[in-house]
């Protein structure tokens, strides 16, 4: 069947034509014609010094600032991610199982998890790929988030999939900031953060305490969270710090719902859920240091521990047994970098980055069945060590001050073996080979307001619990390459309007997803897919009062090529990703004591599996309203509406027989009260 590529090619005749002469050189500082980083609601600026940073990345990348966080009204980090242009949030409303995020027409169900966290440079993924360490940053500690898309980035490798995100907190200043929050179904929250910063050292300090009874039955959770941050400066300038982070956790699940539960009464809880719950615990200890070796060359490096121990009780539908799953999981790794500032050469101004990394995991993973959290049979008992080493070198070239062209290298080994402990026997990790991922950016800066960029890149999958070991095949299996391009521009227009268009695409080679409920711990192969989409990003400033953002993303996701044991998913869309996310927010200042904010966001239907064949669920839209009264110079009051429509929301998923519910956040209001010394 001929495909239709008028989904690319029409908006890339847009695209085109926003590059002319009525865009106009912005007269505020805004990112230079040689970035294609946006921040949302405002400006950035970056540093022509040190390694080089996100910012930098010719792909798309978005930072949400601090002023876009410290007062929104959250109980998990992953939240805060609502704002980024593309982004899509999965709301699976069961305790510390609650949601999470992901971009590139990759869903968030946990099958594929593409998305590389990273908390100040520190490797925040477990082994499955998903994202419980995103909760280690308390709110008010928080800096900014930095979202990566594609495949172009060659700082990381494992779970650099379709992007990456970095959660950077504060560092340094002389600060004591404070808030005390309550609000619906039950809602308190303490925050507070200490910065204290001498000559020579500097120390950031955070809490928070978070209780809630939920908006549902059998939905009580509570959490806590410290951070601290100690580091030295020399006379130099070199820092050299540690950062130790814990977080613990206690949520009651009230579980999914039936078609005829849900519509009968949302907020009920099954009895068969009666005793689900989950103990979370989590622990990051990091030792950074960076500073100059010399009036050219830049040095970063850590080292780093993560820990996590989860126990949860689940039981998914009435017909199936309950579930004790414990996963204990203990990550040691170190990385170092490298950026040589060469100067002017006879290619141009030039600079050269490299780093080396490595991980190594110790993963235990049990499950037993269970009735009302008394076992009566084990299903799992894995020990498994997945390591990884990988390397990358990046040189940024300026031929002429509108070019820049980044080519970049980057490899990854893996390693490891699997021990069944129900049977006593031991598996080598697939030799996955040299891992080569070759990736070229290009820019060029048509005028002072207006940029073209373009990017390819190859990133990777390999199998992730027991998949990536030689268990039920002899020979080793290879890992899914994913081809990626991007082509954008990047605009303003003088101080009152600067935005991205950009296309894209990623085509992986053999596509696997783990199997969710699988006692196996293991993965299926879907087949060769594509996902492509069209991301475009406006922010306006009308005036020193009033700023807006707006975005919307078309994308679609489709299996070229199905895996022997599923042809009637070939040719269908992969399932939970909806065709359209979009958004639109504004604030505003009065010209007395109040600030206005408004946003809305929303996504279209997706289908609940690969053969498309059980109907269409998740489409939504919220609009939230806040209002901030400064009460004096240190003290402010917030309020917040979400879901100011009431609307019905919910994540729906199908076991194999029926659709199971998860119903969404109602209308609700909270309020906050801050102190900043």
């Amino acid at each position: 069947m001929k495909k239709d590529r008028s989904f690319l090619t029409r908006p890339l005749m847009v695209m085109l034509s926003l590059v002319g002469p009525g865009i106009a050189v912005a007269q505020s500082p805004t990112p230079g014609p040689d970035s294609t980083a946006l921040s949302l609601g405002e400006v950035v600026v970056s540093s022509g010094a040190g390694a080089l940073s996100t910012e930098r990345v010719l792909t798309s990348v978005t930072v949400v600032p601090t002023e876009r966080i410290d007062n929104q009204m959250i109980t998990n980090n992953w939240q805060l991610f609502g704002q980024v242009p593309g982004v899509m949030l999965t709301q699976f409303g069961q305790g510390t199982t609650s949601g999470k995020l992901s971009l590139r027409g990759f869903n968030g169900e946990g099958e594929i998890n593409a998305v590389k966290l990273l908390l100040d440079g520190v490797p925040g993924n477990s082994n499955d790929g998903n994202m419980p360490y995103i909760d280690l940053a308390p709110q008010l500690d928080i800096e900014s988030l930095e979202v990566v898309k594609g495949t172009n980035d060659p700082r990381y490798g494992l779970h650099n999939i379709a992007g990456n995100v970095n959660i950077t907190t504060k560092r340094g200043g002389n600060y004591k900031l404070g808030r005390l929050a309550a609000g619906s179904f039950g809602s308190q929250q303490a925050h507070a953060a200490l910065g204290i910063e001498t000559d020579s050292l500097m120390q950031n300090y955070a809490f928070s305490r978070q209780t809630t009874n939920g908006y549902r039955d059998h939905a009580v959770a509570d959490s806590s969270t410290f951070s601290g941050k100690w580091f030295t400066r020399t006379a130099s300038g070199a820092q050299i710090g540690l950062i130790a982070r814990h977080h613990t956790a206690h949520a009651q699940e009230p579980g999914y719902l039936t078609a005829a539960q849900v519509h009968t009464n949302p907020t009920q809880s099954p009895a068969h859920n009666a005793t689900d719950e989950d103990r979370r615990r989590m622990s990051q200890l990091a030792l950074q240091a960076e500073g100059e070796l010399g009036e050219k060359l830049h040095a970063t490096g850590q080292v780093y521990w993560n820990d996590l121990y989860d126990l949860r009780y689940v039981r998914f539908s009435a017909g199936t047994s309950q579930q004790e799953r414990f996963v204990g999981e203990t990550h040691m790794g170190a990385s170092t970098q490298l950026t040589w500032r060469l100067g002017r050469t006879s290619l141009g101004d030039v600079i050269v980055a490299g780093g080396l990394d490595t991980e190594r995991q110790d993963n235990r993973s049990d499950r037993y069945n269970t009735v009302e959290q008394v076992r009566t049979a084990q299903t799992r008992r894995q020990q498994f060590d997945f390591n990884t080493s990988g390397g990358f070198v990046q040189a940024v070239i300026k031929p002429s001050p509108r070019l820049t062209v980044t080519p970049a290298y980057r490899v990854d080994l893996l390693g490891g073996n699997y021990t069944n402990r129900l049977t006593g026997v031991t598996y080598d990790m697939n030799n996955y080979g040299v891992i080569r991922q070759p990736k070229l950016s290009a820019l060029y800066a048509v005028t002072d307001a207006a940029s073209l960029y373009g990017n390819w890149g190859r990133s990777f999958q390999v199998g992730v619990g027991t998949a990536a070991y030689k268990v039920a095949n002899v020979t080793d299996l290879e890992p899914s390459i994913n081809d990626g391009w991007e082509l954008g521009v990047k605009f303003r227009a003088a101080s009152k309007l600067d935005g991205r268009v950009a296309l894209w695409e990623q085509v992986a080679s053999n596509e696997a997803r783990r199997k969710l409920n699988d006692p196996g711990n293991d993965a299926e192969n879907i087949g060769k897919t594509r996902r492509q989409g069209l991301d475009i990003e406006l922010n306006g400033r009308p005036s020193s009062r009033l700023n807006w953002w707006g975005s919307i993303s078309l994308q679609r996701s489709e299996i070229l090529q199905a895996d022997a044991a599923s042809l009637a998913t070939e040719g269908k869309e992969i399932d939970h990703v909806p065709r359209v996310l979009y958004g639109l927010g504004a604030d505003y200042r009065t010209s007395g004591p109040w600030r206005l904010s408004a946003w809305l966001s929303g996504q279209t239907d997706y289908y609940l599996e690969r053969t498309n064949a059980t109907g269409q669920f998740g489409n939504n839209l919220l609009i939230n309203l806040a209002a901030s009264y400064q009460i004096n110079k240190v003290t402010s009051l917030d309020l917040q509406i979400r879901n100011l429509a009431d609307r019905y929301v919910e994540y729906v998923w199908y076991d194999g027989s029926q659709t199971l519910h998860a119903p969404g956040t109602p209308r609700s209001l909270f309020a906050s009260l801050s102190v900043r010394l």
